[in-house]
């Protein structure tokens, strides 16, 4: 192409006419229809949200502190649901169950899916088949799941004491125990929820820069101390979150207790949850049930609060 043509051409171009930019007034209506679409959905999802969570929570809030029976006019009687409970002689045992599950969840439960992940990251071949089985047990239903240990705690032909007897080793009671009743539904809480967890877990490691390992290594450290020194502190704010939601859910433990040991033997399984569903739905008294809910909520409100503090002022002053 001649320098001429080449001229002509950026003449064309210069003098070509631009898209004039749109008026002020449609670009203001543009930003407002996007912003009440936005809204529009938001409102949505709280008005979900407050038929289904918050309206439920308020309204149990009223009922602990009434007489309260389906098919009649509730009765205001102050804190005399509170007292009733209190008085409960399974008041305490379902607390201090709930209490020992809870630690043994976190013993049990929460280092085991922590290794798991650790195994995980280190594989080179068939990663995402073994992170299927890890997760497979998240998708059966809780209610099949325990139904499976069930019959899998059965102290005659359970497949726990055929196992057993097979190595010649002594059999167990298992679920119908009352020393190992809450150890064995610990098991099965785990095993049944152990999945996702690993799952956040092996993000977080994945997300932990190769660098710092490499350097670690460089300065001979093991592969303890590199799980010590590396692993845990870039890990370290999910590992305290996933530790507070596992506090907070095994505080809730219901469906092993009521399906595998119906609170037995000797109510060594009955747990603050299933005491709930008892007052609720075989004694009639929704008062009660509603009294000990707000236990547990404000027993966990205020545990959350003050964790969430503490690890909040820890991440400050890191």
């Amino acid at each position: 192409m001649t320098k001429t043509a080449q001229r002509a051409t950026v003449e064309k171009i210069a003098v070509r006419p631009t898209q004039a930019p749109p008026p002020a007034g449609d670009r203001g209506r543009r930003r407002l229809a996007d912003q009440l679409r936005a809204y529009g959905f938001l409102v949505g999802g709280l008005v979900c949200f407050a038929l289904f969570s918050w309206y439920p929570a308020i309204r149990a809030v009223v009922i602990a502190f009434q007489k309260y029976t389906p098919g009649s006019d509730p009765e205001w009687v102050g804190t005399a649901n509170f007292t009733r409970v209190f008085a409960d002689p399974e008041f305490s045992a379902a607390w201090r169950n709930t209490l020992t599950f809870t630690l043994l969840a976190l013993l049990i439960g929460f280092a085991i899916p922590f290794v798991l992940a650790l195994v995980l990251n280190e594989l080179r071949h068939a990663k995402v088949f073994f992170r299927v089985v890890v997760y497979l047990p998240v998708m059966i239903p809780p209610v099949v799941s325990a139904l499976l240990w069930k019959w899998f705690y059965d102290p005659g032909t359970g497949l726990a004491n055929e196992a057993l007897r097979f190595l010649h080793l002594p059999t167990s009671n298992w679920s119908n125990g009352a020393d190992t009743a809450l150890v064995s539904l610990v098991i099965v809480a785990t095993w049944a929820n152990m999945g996702g967890t690993v799952l956040i877990y092996l993000a977080a490691l994945q997300s932990v820069p190769g660098e710092l390992y490499e350097a670690a290594e460089l300065d001979g450290a093991n592969l303890l101390q590199r799980i010590r020194h590396v692993t845990i502190p870039q890990t370290r704010f999910v590992i305290l979150m996933l530790m507070l939601l596992q506090i907070i859910a095994t505080m809730q433990v219901f469906t092993e207790p009521f399906v595998i040991t119906g609170g037995g033997p000797e109510n060594a399984t009955v747990t603050v949850l299933y005491l709930i569903y008892k007052y609720a739905f075989l004694y009639n008294d929704f008062g009660g049930a509603c009294a000990l809910s707000v236990m547990l909520l404000a027993l966990l409100g205020a545990f959350s609060a003050v964790y969430l503090r503490l690890t909040r002022t820890e991440g400050e002053d890191a």
